[in-house]
């Protein structure tokens, strides 16, 4: 499984999923540490579906391998988050704008998700409980439709 969080720089993305991935025991990637390997910082259009295809890349090998990936990273388009293929999205719906202005110029809010974070959290724990508690209603809810 393939989960998704996205958002705005600055909006939390990085905060709920290293959490997320450690109380799932999955594995974690995150766009920053995946642009620095591979040392591509392109943001242009063309730049930002290579890395939604890297991304995507990455995170279907963990899955391959057995693991749940939890994944975090703007993917700002609707084109970007078709290409990266979620099972599950999360929506970092926290903050109007981030700390760059062609990010928030390209951000396309998206038209469905599985879960939106509508503000600014604190307490991690019960945030990261909320996405769990429909995380696993999907998960339990899509066992009961292959029976």
């Amino acid at each position: 499984m393939k989960i998704l969080i996205f958002g705005l720089p600055g909006s939390g993305k990085t905060t709920l999923a290293k959490p997320l991935a450690e109380l799932l025991g999955a594995v974690h990637i995150n766009a920053d540490e995946v642009r620095e390997e591979y040392n591509d910082w392109d943001f242009t259009p063309e730049g930002r579906m290579r890395q939604a295809n890297r991304m995507r890349h990455l995170s279907d090998g963990a899955v391959k391998a057995g693991a749940i990936a939890v994944t975090d990273f703007v993917c700002p388009t609707e084109e970007a988050r078709l290409a990266f293929n979620p099972d599950f999205t999360v929506w970092m719906d926290t903050i109007e704008e981030g700390r760059y202005e062609d990010t928030n110029k390209m951000f396309v809010p998206p038209t469905q998700c599985d879960y939106k974070v509508s503000e600014w959290f604190d307490d991690t724990h019960q945030t990261l409980m909320q996405v769990i508690s429909v995380f696993m209603q999907r998960k339990h809810s899509e066992k009961r439709d292959q029976k």
